[in-house]
């Protein structure tokens, strides 16, 4: 199940928030890895490590790395302090965190009976390149909001894996903070569940607008329902129950090779058809021409369940140029696939029109 290496670290490519980005020489070839330091320290050239090389031999895309797995000759030392959440539980490298939510945390007797997230406006989208895009439509419209990301784990357990959000934090696009909830973790706060994620993101942070997407790294199948992101389906029934106002970015593409994913992604009919119970607000941008018209009927359907938000696009490009991290997904940006990108920025929109009333 894994391909273990060990190799020397060389010199490093890059390094960002919790991440560092190395060669490693294994004898037979020098390998991109990536390292965690907070779950293995800081290799450093001529260090030995060892590698799990698994999604490296698989040519995955976001996940193409050997991953660093130890630094066996110099430990990192011993974590201090308070908690007792294990994340990515009973894996080799589980690790101990302090959850906002568990007896220790200083906001647990907030949190204890907390059930309203009175009326925050909560974007979920089930990509996590959405992310820039969503913060570039409502920051166009509400450039004061305070925003909070919650990372779920259907994809990347580790938020440091994300350079896309070490870039907005260091941007001040994530003003409120993060929140890695489930197995995910690295967040400026640990969180037991999506929905104490939700609530500490409003009560502790102070968010007003809250983002929910998965990691990068996600998983599909080709299948209906083998799909990772079909959870933000989950989400806004979380929402829904926390009394938030969810808003659903939908999935759009003009470019993907896949018939499945054309003009209104299958993942986002089945996430918010099939999977959400309650009511969301379903951002429809109001593109113009052929492809507007068919987002428009593809969609349709979700009205017996959803309320379609009609919402205008102008501007947005504009909005998403001004994006302080590079916008992609599935290898694409914006010329490539500009629909994808205006339907996240919509949704965006629409909770800050939400947020200003």
């Amino acid at each position: 199940m894994i391909r273990w290496r060990e190799g020397v670290a060389g010199q490093v490519r890059r390094s960002w928030a919790g991440a560092v980005e190395l060669d490693v020489d294994t004898g037979e070839e020098t390998l991109p890895a990536l390292a965690y330091v907070d779950l293995v320290g800081r290799p450093e050239p001529g260090d030995r490590v060892l590698l799990n090389t698994s999604a490296y031999h698989l040519g995955l895309g976001t996940g193409g790395f050997a991953l660093v797995v130890a630094v066996p000759d110099r430990l990192p030392p011993d974590p201090d302090g308070l908690g007792h959440l294990v994340k990515a539980r009973y894996t080799p490298l589980q690790t101990t965190v302090l959850g906002i939510d568990e007896p220790d945390s200083p906001a647990h007797d907030l949190l204890a009976d907390a059930d309203d997230l009175a009326g925050m406006p909560v974007v979920v989208a089930d990509l996590h390149s959405a992310l820039p895009a969503v913060l570039a439509g409502l920051y166009d419209a509400a450039p004061e909001a305070s925003v909070a990301y919650v990372m779920t784990d259907g994809a990347a357990l580790p938020l440091a894996l994300s350079r896309t959000a070490a870039g907005l934090a260091g941007a001040g696009w994530l003003r409120a903070g993060t929140v890695t909830v489930g197995q995910a973790f690295g967040g400026d706060l640990e969180a037991a569940t999506v929905h104490t994620g939700l609530l500490a993101a409003r009560l502790v942070l102070g968010a007003d607008v809250a983002v929910v997407t998965q990691g990068p790294g996600n998983l599909g199948t080709g299948t209906r329902w083998g799909f990772t992101g079909v959870a933000v389906g989950e989400v806004v029934n979380a929402v829904a129950a926390l009394g938030g106002r969810p808003v659903g970015a939908l999935r759009l593409s003009q470019a993907d090779p896949r018939v499945r994913h054309q003009v209104v992604s299958h993942h986002s009919l089945t996430a918010y058809g099939r999977v959400a119970l309650a009511a969301a607000d379903l951002a429809v941008p109001d593109l113009p021409g052929d492809f507007g018209v068919q987002v428009r009927a593809l969609v349709e359907p979700l009205r017996a369940r959803h309320r379609l938000v009609r919402t205008p696009v102008d501007g947005l490009e504009t909005a998403l140029a001004r994006s302080p991290v590079a916008l992609s997904s599935m290898g694409r940006g914006p010329a490539q696939d500009g629909a994808y990108f205006v339907g996240c920025a919509a949704a965006g929109r629409h909770a800050a029109r939400l947020l200003l009333g």
